[in-house]
């Protein structure tokens, strides 16, 4: 069961320039306000010799043995407890190829009615979420095209207050063995560690964030071909 596996919404340009005021996260500005889908073109942190720099790549991440960009299979979440050993992940763990999804809100369908009820997280306080990813560079190898691309990191979530609740559940399964899945944000305290620390430093942080923390409730979405699609594939 995968976390986030519909959108996400991006930051707002204003947001984002109050981030990199404020925390130094961003070296440059995109025009980035649409819900970002799977395989579609989003924003992305990661670390850079000056700092921090912002770079726009797809969600759904390339691995370096990738023949084409249009894979088979879904990469645009990748679990965390999984990274050493998958490999689609492993090189980018071990070169420490991480980054930060910077977004206002993300979805998650809950099937507690017995049908799909999706619900909207955001942080309580209303700042930006910074959810931690892997990053990887994919050249093209007819065209040398140069391809950036992201994955979003998950946790199990069996034993959280709110994220168990989420994603439609296997009657085979115990409660406490769905493997329910979570984003995994990363605190404003740990960027650095997230970004530039080793291999054992950078997984301090991969856990699951306290419920309160959350605010989240059910909420109307459009089709994935709406309004917020059109918008953003205009923006690329």
């Amino acid at each position: 069961m995968n976390a986030c596996d519909r959108s996400y919404e991006a930051m707002t340009v204003a947001a984002m320039r109050d981030l990199a005021a404020t925390a130094a996260y961003l070296e440059a500005v995109v025009e980035l306000e649409a819900a970002v889908h799977s395989r579609a073109a989003g924003p992305f942190v990661r670390a850079h010799d000056i700092g921090h720099e912002l770079v726009v790549g797809q969600w759904a991440l390339i691995p370096h043995f990738a023949k084409s960009a249009k894979l088979p299979y879904q990469t645009n979440n990748a679990r965390s407890e999984e990274l050493a050993s998958k490999a689609s992940y492993r090189q980018p763990w071990q070169r420490g190829q991480r980054c930060i999804i910077p977004a206002m809100s993300f979805d998650e369908p809950c099937w507690e009615t017995g049908r799909n009820v999706w619900w909207q997280f955001q942080l309580s306080d209303g700042a930006p979420w910074g959810l931690a990813d892997l990053w990887n560079t994919w050249i093209e190898p007819a065209t040398g095209e140069v391809l950036e691309s992201y994955t979003m990191l998950t946790i199990n979530a069996d034993e959280h207050p709110l994220m168990r609740r989420m994603h439609k559940p296997d009657p085979k399964k115990p409660a406490t063995a769905q493997d329910k899945r979570s984003v995994i944000p990363i605190e404003v305290s740990n960027v650095d560690c997230w970004l530039t620390g080793s291999v054992e430093e950078a997984s301090s942080p991969l856990r699951l964030a306290p419920e309160n923390i959350f605010a989240a409730k059910p909420f109307e979405v459009p089709p994935l071909g709406g309004a917020n699609v059109i918008a953003q594939q205009a923006l690329w």
